[in-house]
């Protein structure tokens, strides 16, 4: 039996193995095994130290005045060896009386661990404890043994193969002991070479680009791809041979691997030696089996197409569509085999797939487990599978998904698994496993140009406040060019049938950028309400209102846009903006997306107030996985905005461009009109569009978290004089080039870390005007794009 633990941020989960220990007691003399049975007068207990006697006698299957004899001896001294509190017991026989003699185990003091650093001391100690190796426990030698054995079995799984450990028992008053783990781990051993022999269709180095294992690089010191690890090899030997199953080879197999170490325990050296085979061309498919008579439904599901070179993957998807599609009927326990039928003078298959589907299921529970601070009725509420209900294999995926996009948990760490219940052939429990992540953040952002200096954003939330789910965030925004206090919170479940209610308030001081020096600014305050309505499992419609007033300062460095809007509509204007708004989110990811859609729609309004508008926001991102390492992501934004009631758009409502968010490189806020005064007043419309590619940092095997990227930005903000066409677009000729599309391009890197999704991006103006503001270096936490 195996005992987990958790190993905190920076350190691997540990498991401590405890085998059962035998005991065995020696039976003294004094038993008397040759006694007549005798009534029982008096029972003594002897020895005691710690120990409540009524333990003792609780143990004991003789009470006084019960018929004493051999049996109910040895019982006894079967029962007391068993509560583990004691070394030995002897059973004496005086006249009548039966007298117990103890000897007491000691008791553990303390448990300490010596040189310790791959594994998180706390998490160990208490692991030790939950196998009743711990402080108050009584001391068990034979446990220790099996303790220390299996800590230098665990340092061995992390390529310490020089580590040794040691246990020291040292005696200390009232009979306790205290329990020192020495450890020397010294240097883990690194994998030196790996060698890949009998491949002749694929390069050497084209299988090794395939590999989670590495030689020792430049960025192993945290990745720790050049550690050796047998699961490791077995999934890197899985993924070499789907790459060829992939590919027609068939029959490819790996014939041998050979793993050396040497002598000083320091490198390991891998040779693989594969058999790659021959092609194969698929020129049939064909289906066996009970397939509930649906057998069309089944054929659309084929991936395999005759014609085609062989492929496992196309095998192994329709294998996982057949098996989903009975699970939607109802059959969990379904069966689905491929038979390939080779011909190897042709090299032509023909692949069977034969169905078994067993018989239909309802479920009895869903179990959840794993979820430590989160409630149980926030995941539950988020299941399309109910209980006393058909299995429904499509809800049962849904709600796995819908689990996961929640964004408490950890990513690919979120497991469904079936299981039948014992004595019923028609029922099964769905055991939902979650791995619980930090929800809380603090998200900076940083940027720096010689005009505004530094300027930094930052944000502190709480995405599930108290396990219920609820977000609550306080966003925070300071630069030359304004700043932002924020709150705001969102009940996603206000009603039982999941609509969603959003609260915010903020107060917002702009200063747009200025190249005449004066300053100026504008306040805005007031809050919003949202109420998100679900009308899909991926789509959600949002209608809001809200409450604006907006203060122009009136100073001489007002730029003469403000000042004519100030002469004409006064300093203060109040709006009761209404929201609709429709949403779809098909992201495998919210945090670090590889496939899937994010499409949104806002229209916000005012038809109330001093100032009447309307303006519209469009978003499409979307993301391809091209390789199992290469992900290509887009995003794009248009907004749009018209003044209402015969009266000029607000100025204050503007869309401003550049930046983080927008098209990198150019400063924040500095694309699209500017006035005679030199302010950058911004736009009523403005265009973004942002590519991204992404790729694994060199050294660090696959490692989806850490990736440095390419990208290249464009766009632009226009006031409503501009006249959109593609001479504007393209040339640097109206306003000074105010108008035409801006482009940039660079790399950056992104890493998940602890604080959340750190970014880094440093780029150059592809397309720019001669007096664009540039900031070429941009960093930030927390934020996509």
């Amino acid at each position: 039996m195996s005992f987990p633990f958790s190993s905190g941020a920076k350190r691997r989960p540990f498991r401590l193995g405890l085998l059962a220990l035998a005991v065995t007691g020696m039976f003294q003399s004094g038993l008397a095994w040759a006694a007549d049975p005798f009534v029982l007068k008096d029972i003594r207990v002897e020895g005691l130290q710690r120990t409540d006697p009524g333990t003792v006698f609780a143990s004991l299957p003789f009470r006084i005045g019960d018929t004493y004899n051999d049996e109910k001896g040895a019982a006894a001294l079967r029962a007391l060896f068993a509560t583990g509190l004691f070394k030995d017991v002897r059973i004496s026989i005086e006249g009548n009386a039966v007298v117990v003699i103890i000897d007491e185990r000691p008791i553990i003091a303390n448990v300490n661990f010596v040189g310790l650093k791959e594994f998180d001391t706390e998490a160990l100690t208490k692991s030790l404890k939950d196998v009743g190796i711990g402080e108050g426990k009584p001391f068990d030698k034979a446990l220790a043994d099996r303790a220390e054995q299996e800590l230098k079995r665990q340092y061995l799984t992390r390529s310490l193969y020089g580590a040794e450990v040691t246990t020291t028992i040292t005696p200390i008053e009232r009979n306790r002991v205290n329990v020192s783990f020495n450890v020397t781990e010294g240097e883990p051993a690194k994998i030196a070479e790996i060698r890949i022999l009998g491949s002749k269709v694929f390069s050497e180095s084209t299988l090794m680009g395939l590999l989670e294992q590495t030689t020792t690089g430049w960025l192993t010191w945290y990745t720790k791809t050049d550690r050796y690890s047998r699961a490791k090899l077995n999934a890197d030997l899985e993924t070499i041979r789907s790459y060829y199953l992939n590919r027609g080879y068939l029959e490819f197999a790996v014939t041998s691997t050979q793993v050396t170490i040497s002598p000083d325990k320091q490198s390991i050296s891998i040779a693989i030696t594969v058999s790659e085979g021959q092609p194969y061309t698929v020129t049939g498919v064909k289906l066996e089996g009970d397939y509930l008579g649906r057998e069309e439904d089944f054929k659309h599901l084929v991936y395999l197409k005759p014609g085609q070179a062989y492929q496992g993957e196309a095998v192994a998807n329709t294998t996982r569509a057949f098996s989903d599609l009975f699970g939607t009927y109802g059959y969990a326990f379904a069966r689905v085999d491929s038979r390939p039928e080779i011909n190897r003078e042709t090299g032509q298959v023909v692949v069977t797939f034969v169905a078994e589907p067993q018989r239909r299921v309802y479920v009895r529970k869903v179990i959840i487990s794993g979820n430590s601070r989160t409630r149980d009725e926030v995941i539950r509420r988020e299941f399309r599978q109910f209980e006393a209900a058909w299995y429904d294999g499509q809800k049962i995926k849904s709600s796995r998904d819908r689990v996961e996009r929640l964004g408490y948990f950890k990513d690919k760490e979120v497991s469904i698994d079936t299981q039948e219940v014992p004595g019923a052939q028609d029922q099964v429990d769905v055991i939902l496993t979650v791995v619980e992540r930090p929800t809380g953040a603090i998200t900076v952002g940083a940027g720096y140009s010689s005009q505004t200096k530094l300027s930094f954003t930052g944000s502190i939330r709480q995405d599930n406040v108290f396990g219920s789910g609820n977000y609550l965030g306080i966003d925070v925004a300071t630069a030359r060019t304004g700043r932002q206090l924020q709150i705001s919170t969102v009940d996603p479940y206000f009603t039982v049938d999941g609509v969603s209610r959003s609260l915010d308030v903020f107060y917002r001081t702009t200063r747009p950028i200025n190249t005449l020096g004066e300053e100026y600014q504008y306040v805005t305050k007031g809050g919003a309400i949202r109420f998100g309505v679900p009308f899909s499992e991926i789509d959600t419609v949002f209608f809001g209102l809200g409450y604006e007033q907006t203060d122009i300062t009136t100073s001489k460095g007002l730029p003469n846009s403000y000042l004519l809007f100030v002469n004409q509509f006064g300093q203060r204007s109040n709006s009761i903006p209404f929201t609709i708004g429709w949403q779809r989110d098909s992201r495998d990811s919210v945090i670090s997306p590889l496939k899937g859609k994010y499409q949104r729609v806002n229209v916000e309004t005012s038809a109330i107030g001093d100032a009447k508008f309307a303006r519209i926001n469009l978003q499409y991102q979307q993301y391809f996985e091209i390789t199992n390492k290469i992900t290509l992501g887009i995003n794009s934004e248009l907004g749009w905005g018209v003044g209402l009631g015969g009266k000029p758009y607000p100025i204050f409502k503007n869309f401003y461009g550049g930046g983080l968010g927008s098209v990198r490189v150019f400063e924040a806020g500095s694309l699209g009109p500017v006035d005679i005064t030199g302010s950058y007043v911004g736009g009523n419309r403005r265009f973004n569009t942002n590519a991204e590619l992404y790729l694994p940092v060199p050294g660090s095997g696959n490692d989806k978290s850490f990736r440095i990227f390419g990208f290249v930005d464009l766009g632009g903000v226009w006031g409503p004089d501009a006249k959109l066409n593609w001479k504007t677009l393209s040339n640097d000729t109206a306003h000074d080039g105010r108008d035409m599309l801006r482009a940039s391009g660079g790399i950056g890197l992104s890493w998940i870390s602890p604080m959340g999704p750190l970014r880094l991006s440093y780029g150059k103006p592809i397309r720019k005007s001669g007096k664009d503001r540039i900031e070429k270096f941009q960093f930030q936490i927390g934020t996509a794009f």
